[in-house]
């Protein structure tokens, strides 16, 4: 038999739960378990702020795309192909291109590893502001100065604002939960 690999599958935006299971449906159907071997939809926890609340949610990772093990054929390329919401998949004209061992370690999808567990230890922050936005500062030395947002470090969770200090504006480096978008 041949070898699995991963594949990319591009799907229309926002059906990709739907490919998953009509997927899924398919290989229990056609009895395909042997050579169609995981559907995956990546997600990854995210922390978004808005006005002020951290709330936790689950985002895609990859909107658009379902990553998908399987045994390339022609019958396997037949049902993901022709499966509802697929466009096709991932590579140069109808020719499918496997991921490389390189991307397969960095979306952890080696040995069975969950890539809701590597999701989590990278966490990401989502906010309502951005660069140029102006916010007011909830809390700390700065609370209720109205600023303009200069950067971001997603990374650090900060914002750099410049506030008038001494008569002069000084950047001030605050966490991303010190300020809400000012409406």
């Amino acid at each position: 038999m041949a070898e699995a690999n991963w594949y990319v599958v591009h799907t229309y935006s926002g059906y990709e739960n739907k490919v998953k299971v009509n997927l899924d449906k398919a290989i229990e159907n056609r009895h395909l378990q042997e050579e169609i071997l995981e559907v995956r939809v990546p997600m990854q926890d995210v922390v978004e702020l808005r006005n002020g609340a951290k709330k936790q949610v689950q985002k895609k990772m990859f909107p658009g795309y379902v990553l998908v093990h399987m045994v390339m054929n022609d019958d396997t390329w037949y049902v993901v192909r022709n499966t509802r919401g697929v466009t096709g998949f991932v590579g140069p004209g109808s020719k499918p291109v496997p991921l490389t061992y390189d991307e397969i370690h960095k979306l952890g999808l080696e040995q069975g590893d969950t890539l809701d567990g590597q999701a989590q230890a990278k966490q990401q922050i989502a906010v309502d502001f951005d660069e140029g936005d102006t916010v007011m500062v909830l809390d700390g030395a700065w609370k209720d100065t109205v600023a303009v947002i200069e950067s971001m470090n997603y990374q650090k969770q900060t914002v750099t604002i410049n506030v008038e200090m001494f008569g002069r504006e000084t950047p001030v480096e605050i966490s991303f939960a010190e300020v809400k978008k000012n409406s």
